[in-house]
């Protein structure tokens, strides 16, 4: 059913930001896991790749997932709200969110994930709550329609801040018990 969803997205032109794509970058790992991460949207890398977090970004995410023993492409999925790149790395606009929700909720649905982590600011304002405050609020635990929702610091974030890694390594471990609780 994904590799359907997604067959369709590659020919999506519901936005602008089809016009400069190199890529869809439409999301990759484990379509049967309980744990999804989901970004804003890719980077350079990742339009010219076709994949998630995959630049600089993604390997600190990569190490931080091993570190609590999740792998991209064994127990997790990893997908962003647009699947396409906007200009210059820009945050989305958000009608280009509104227009990419669909795809996301699809995704949503067919892997029936029991945590979704949101990484950044982006994320977590469109997954969660509007208001939220990524600074304050991230490695909190929420509950909506059914699901364990986590914020929790975009990697690039603590790429410019490196004091941030002990908070988000942290969060990571939190995490780890949460998912520890739904497998147990």
């Amino acid at each position: 059913m994904l590799k359907s969803l997604k067959n369709k997205c590659l020919d999506c032109k519901n936005c602008n930001l089809c016009e400069t794509r190199h890529n869809v970058v439409f999301g990759v790992g484990n379509e049967k896991t309980d744990i999804m991460f989901i970004g804003e949207g890719p980077g350079e890398q990742e339009d010219l790749k076709g994949e998630p977090f995959v630049g600089r970004a993604g390997m600190l995410l990569d190490k931080l997932l091993n570190s609590i023993h999740l792998d991209r492409h064994e127990n997790i999925y990893i997908a962003n709200i647009v699947k396409c790149r906007p200009p210059q790395n820009r945050d989305p606009k958000p009608e280009e969110q509104d227009m990419c929700l669909t795809w996301l909720y699809e995704q949503i649905r067919i892997i029936e994930p029991k945590i979704i982590v949101c990484l950044g600011r982006i994320a977590a304002a469109k997954m969660i709550d509007p208001d939220i405050k990524i600074m304050r609020d991230h490695g909190k635990i929420y509950r909506k329609d059914g699901l364990i929702m986590m914020p929790i610091l975009h990697p690039a974030a603590i790429l410019r801040n490196q004091h941030l890694l002990p908070e988000t390594f942290g969060d990571f471990l939190r995490l780890r018990d949460e998912l520890e609780k739904i497998s147990g």
